[in-house]
């Protein structure tokens, strides 16, 4: 009975080490990699570059699974509508999903609201935020990356109800 309580132990130890390693992201205070990719703002495509954007001032960097779901799209609006808050902290807002860009300019009209721009998180932008899942979607990943290209905070939820306000504190943190 003993040997099997360990047994049982080690199995539910080494399943909860797997989840942790699974569902790791990238930590606060870690240098957030650089990038560039193909994004949308109304419809229209452009070329994003966290670089250029943190030379503006901190950014808000989140992965979603995939446009036109409803927990995105409901993500979507909410920071579309929280987007004036996020601009009177100094802080600008890029959404990342492995959708096609064709997909991402209509998203960025009919969701994002023309509010904030939504780029291309290719699979070597996922694997390098740590956010790529098995079925070639992101993981639902926020983080806030101040002016120096540190992060400064992470909320990963597959409930996207958090993300906004969570991010908006830290930026609010970090422009005081």
């Amino acid at each position: 009975m003993n040997r099997f309580i360990r047994s049982a132990s080690a199995a539910l130890a080494l399943a909860a080490l797997a989840v942790t390693t699974a569902s790791a992201e990238l930590k606060e205070s870690a240098k957030a990699p650089l990038f560039t990719t193909r994004a949308a703002l109304a419809g229209k495509e452009f070329g994003f570059s966290l670089k250029a954007a943190l030379a503006k001032g901190p950014v808000v960097l989140y992965f979603y699974p995939k446009a036109f779901t409803q927990g995105c799209t409901l993500e979507a609006n909410a920071f579309a509508e929280a987007m004036p808050q996020f601009k009177a902290a100094g802080a600008s807002v890029i959404g990342m999903s492995a959708d096609d860009i064709a997909t991402l300019k209509d998203f960025s009209r009919k969701e994002c609201r023309d509010a904030f721009p939504v780029g291309v998180a290719s699979p070597a932008i996922a694997k390098a935020y740590d956010v790529a899942m098995a079925s070639g979607m992101t993981r639902r990943t926020s983080y806030v990356i101040a002016r120096d290209g540190r992060i400064v905070a992470v909320h990963s939820n597959a409930d996207y109800r958090d993300h906004v306000a969570k991010t908006l504190a830290a930026v609010r943190a970090l422009a005081k």
